[in-house]
């Protein structure tokens, strides 16, 4: 009987109006952008969750150079609390893989303070992997942001002029799964036999040919067939 038990994962990253200097107040910003990809049994989906979010705040000009996103942009998106219900549904009970996870965790847990409703901090709905972390683990005194990451583990991302939530979360998933262990199985879902599981089909792959030896009997037939041709360069 197989008692194996589903493993979900979400990997989450999100874009806010600026960085807050303050790990405590968080200065008024706000998210913004949230992407997120699901993982079950470290295999890639195909769900995912995104939205961008209206503030009610103007976009600080610095932040705008990094992800691109304008006032001028959000001003016909959702505000957070008109998301929020569906978002926190997508979380659930999933473990969050977030690169950096303390600046995303403290920017959810002021949006969900926000909120007129109770509700739950961050790690009283969903279990959180740190990457950073991870990466530091495994790479002490090296950089380990995610560009880096994915040049070290060969993950092109000439794609990727400015950041992006949904983008950045599905790059980590690539990062994550590859630092965690890899994944040897192919994830057939995009009908692309040459995608591998973490989802980039730019990735090559490093196995080895195969290679099938000739038997006793065919390498007897070879021979035989050899003297049949006479004064052959093949025969020893």
């Amino acid at each position: 009987m197989n008692t194996s038990k589903e493993i979900r994962q979400v990997v989450l990253d999100t874009e806010t109006t600026g960085m807050n200097k303050d790990g405590t107040i968080y200065l008024g910003h706000r998210i913004i952008e949230i992407g997120c990809v699901e993982l079950i049994n470290r295999r890639l989906t195909g769900r995912h969750y995104h939205v961008y979010i209206n503030p009610g705040m103007m976009v600080d000009p610095e932040a705008v150079t990094v992800h691109g996103i304008t006032d001028q942009f959000l001003q016909d998106k959702p505000f957070f609390d008109q998301v929020a219900d569906e978002f926190i549904e997508f979380i659930r009970g999933a473990d969050l893989v977030i690169h950096n996870a303390p600046f995303d965790v403290g920017f959810m847990d002021q949006e969900f303070r926000f909120l007129n409703k109770k509700t739950q901090p961050t790690q009283e709905i969903s279990t959180v992997t740190d990457t950073l972390v991870m990466a530091k683990k495994m790479f002490p005194g090296k950089r380990n942001n995610l560009d880096a990451l994915s040049d070290r583990f060969g993950i092109n991302t000439q794609h990727r002029v400015l950041h992006g939530a949904l983008l950045d979360a599905e790059i980590l998933a690539d990062v994550y799964l590859l630092m965690s262990g890899g994944q040897a199985k192919l994830n057939l879902s995009s009908g692309d036999p040459s995608e591998m599981s973490t989802g980039r089909r730019d990735r090559k792959s490093s196995s080895p040919l195969r290679v099938i030896h000739a038997t006793e009997a065919e390498q007897s037939a070879h021979v035989e067939r050899l003297k049949l041709i006479g004064n052959s360069l093949w025969q020893a």
